[in-house]
């Protein structure tokens, strides 16, 4: 079916940008492009084996109707059931392994198949002990709250540059990350790691060299929950890597940006800070025995690809240029940069473009039900002010005509001259994580006794569940933590605002759980 623009307007001209300087320096490696665990997978199709084994679908042919007719065969007579062993690998899958270290600068690598929340459970585990203080952003992801409470680690939050009239949380700087661990040293307490979330959601660097030369100067290891950067090393438009900055260890979504299936990630580890047997073990006890083989062999095949065209990210990188420059001349919609934090921050993924919407009078989620209700067009993440688009390598010139017709049409219907420019409960002065009290350990608010109480009652008790907006998976309450009124305002706004609420026993916000 032909898609109708619900204005009469003809799609722009998308021009190719300049060419960007190639990335010249990462070699071109010939066996990089082989594919270990994708070539195993090939012979499978054509033995008729006479199967007494898992998996119960017998290689398709008890397959369920109704997803058979969905999705075909294939899957189903490619989903193994030998079963590779991820933690003391051998053969085909530490070929795997060793190609994407070397082609990611990482000393060891691991698949991840339960997401990069294993990874950052597994990078915590490694690195902290119980009693060990963890100081990590107060807007890192839920995954490493539930790693204090499988490790018993004790938060330190550093708060983030936070800029209000976007109501978006930047990184953290080194100064930050110094002062809390001299804080942690003068209390008696023992630094086990430092978590830094870089790029953000949005794109944002912290400045994650400095980082690390403070924390290896004291011995000090650094966690880089680099998630949405696994495709930094590929093009000279990126970001440096956090493996190129010395992170230790590196967890990376290689399923955001880059190509394999969702649900697999990588796991990286640099220096000699971090004992690679321990990270073993600790994947041991949280990855799953019948780790899935397709999940596998798409992280083979997606580091294959990029290492066959070292040019790969060139035209996407030019499609999301031209869109920064089409967007900039749209009235009413505003474009997020570093400027908009300081000189925090020197570096940003080009790949990322947010959007902010209070000049038409609109919040984020009004704003994308606009864009998907007339145009099917789906950001990446819905703010309370903002939209954020990520591009990646199947991003096409028609998609972002379309990005481009939908907020002219936001423009067009919502912006005036003299339009009220949109306030909420964040009106300039109001930061979410400004005023953290942690009481309990998230360990032992998890395991603590716990009650319900109304939400109005809840103000200053101890926070019973982990309570986020999801996407992007950022708690806005943390279990031990004592519960605010701003805090409460913030995460009622957002669901007003149609924000999906997760975590909390009570979908309604109506009550809450507490510690007593």
């Amino acid at each position: 079916m032909k898609f109708v623009y619900p204005t009469s307007s003809k799609p722009p001209q998308i021009t190719k940008a300049p060419d960007l300087t190639r990335l010249d320096d990462l070699p071109i490696y010939n066996q990089l492009a082989d594919t270990p665990l994708l070539e195993a997978l090939k012979p499978t199709a054509s033995e008729q084996v006479t199967c007494f084994n898992f998996p119960g679908h017998n290689g398709g042919k008890a397959a369920p109707p109704s997803l058979l007719s969905f999705i075909g065969s294939l899957p189903f007579v490619h989903d193994l059931p030998d079963l590779p062993d991820l933690f003391s690998p051998q053969g085909r899958i530490l070929e795997a392994y060793n190609l994407a270290s070397q082609l990611f600068g990482a000393r060891t690598t691991w698949f991840l198949v339960n997401g990069s929340t294993c990874g950052v459970h597994a990078a915590i585990m490694a690195t902290c002990n119980p009693g060990d203080t963890l100081i990590l952003p107060r807007n890192a992801h839920l995954s490493a709250t539930s790693a204090m409470v499988l490790t018993g680690a004790i938060p330190k939050y550093i708060m983030p540059v936070y800029n209000s009239d976007w109501d978006i949380a930047g990184g953290v700087s080194a100064s930050e990350v110094q002062s809390a661990v001299q804080e942690v040293e003068t209390e008696g307490g023992k630094v086990g790691a430092v978590l830094v979330t870089t790029p953000t959601f949005q794109g944002i660097c912290s400045n994650l060299e400095e980082i690390v030369r403070i924390c290896h100067n004291l011995g000090i290891p650094v966690i880089a929950d680099e998630a949405h950067g696994a495709h930094f090393r590929f093009n000279k438009a990126f970001p440096r890597t956090a493996l190129e900055q010395s992170a230790d260890l590196t967890v990376q979504s290689t399923h955001k940006v880059l190509s394999s299936l969702t649900q697999s990630s990588m796991l990286h580890l640099s220096g000699d800070l971090v004992d690679p047997a321990r990270v073993s073990k600790c994947l041991q006890l949280l990855q799953s025995t019948s780790p899935n083989y397709l999940l596998l062999a798409s992280l083979d095949a997606a580091r294959a690809q990029l290492a066959d065209d070292m040019n790969i990210f060139d035209q996407t990188v030019d499609l999301a240029l031209e869109a920064r420059k089409l967007i900039r001349e749209i009235s009413g919609i505003t474009l997020l940069d570093l400027s908009d934090f300081g000189l925090n921050f020197c570096e940003m993924d080009p790949l990322r473009i947010t959007i902010g919407t209070s000049r038409l009078g609109l919040s984020g989620h009004v704003s994308d039900n606009i864009l998907y209700k007339y145009y099917k067009i789906a950001p990446v993440l819905v703010g309370t002010r903002s939209l954020t688009f990520s591009f990646n390598l199947g991003t096409r010139h028609m998609d972002v005509e379309r990005l481009i017709l939908g907020l002219k049409y936001l423009s067009d219907k919502f912006f005036h001259e003299n339009s009220k420019i949109l306030c909420n409960a964040c009106d300039g002065s109001f930061e979410p994580f400004e005023s953290i009290q942690v009481e309990l350990t998230p360990r032992d608010a998890f395991f603590a006794k716990k009650r319900r109480v109304t939400i109005a009652d809840s103000i200053g008790k101890i926070c019973g569940e982990l309570i986020c907006t999801y996407p992007p998976g950022i708690p806005l309450l943390i279990p031990g933590e004592v519960i605010t009124e701003d805090a409460l305002t913030y995460l009622l706004d957002a669901q007003k605002q149609g924000a999906t609420v997760s975590g909390a026993a009570d979908k309604t916000l109506c009550s809450i759980i507490v510690c007593d």
